[in-house]
Parts: structure tokens; sequence; C-alpha cells
């Protein structure tokens, strides 16, 4: 099973949730600014995609400087910004098993499958 944190308004979230569909992939759409993930899910996250917390948020969201945050912040900081303000987290995500990968560009959606 396929799970995508996904956000309708995104283009490059929409991309690669058809990219995913046309090869057929079994997928759970999790609307992550509906239901945000928790610390420990963002966590998990982080070691299954095998990256810095800063790889995984979006610096030039305005709430990145509003709440204080800088490039510089250790994972926990950032990884906490993430759970609080969920817009932050950079999408889509896109889990299979103890694999994950961001899909910016849209195309690495496949490197999950």
């Amino acid at each position: 099973m396929t799970t995508i944190w996904h956000n309708p308004r995104c283009s490059k979230s929409r991309q690669a949730l058809a990219l995913l569909e046309e090869r057929g992939a079994k997928i759970t759409i999790r609307r992550y600014l509906d239901e945000p993930p928790t610390l420990a899910e963002l966590q998990d996250a982080q070691s299954k995609l095998g990256l810095p917390a800063i790889d995984m948020i979006r610096t030039g969201e305005a709430v990145f400087k509003e709440m204080g945050l800088s490039k510089s912040d250790p994972d926990e900081t950032l990884l906490k910004a993430m759970a609080k303000a969920p817009k932050l987290i950079e999408r889509p995500v896109i889990f299979s098993g103890d694999k994950a990968v961001i899909a910016r560009p849209p195309e690495k959606a496949l490197d999950i499958l």
C-alpha cells in the first residue's frame, strides 16, 4: 500500500498522485493539512526519507519566518514546527513500506513503486 501526504491545491502533489494512479498503485490519500501528522509521524517520515529536517520544510512559506525559524535550526525544532504548522511540510510525501520520497519533481513519485 502506498500513502501520499497530499495537498489537492498543489499542482506538484496532483501530478505525483496522477502518476501513481496511472501506474495502478493502490493509494491511501492523507490530506495532511486537514489531518496533520504528529511529531512522531514526522520523525518516522524523516527516518524513511533519510533527510535532514531542513530538506522536508518549505522555508519560503511566510509562517517559516513568522515562527522565527532559520535554516540552521536543529532537526527537532523544525519537526516540531511542521507538527504545529503542517503548511510548512514539503509536498507531496509518498510512503511505501519502509521507504519514503518527496515527489519534487512529481516523477520522483515513481521511485517508490
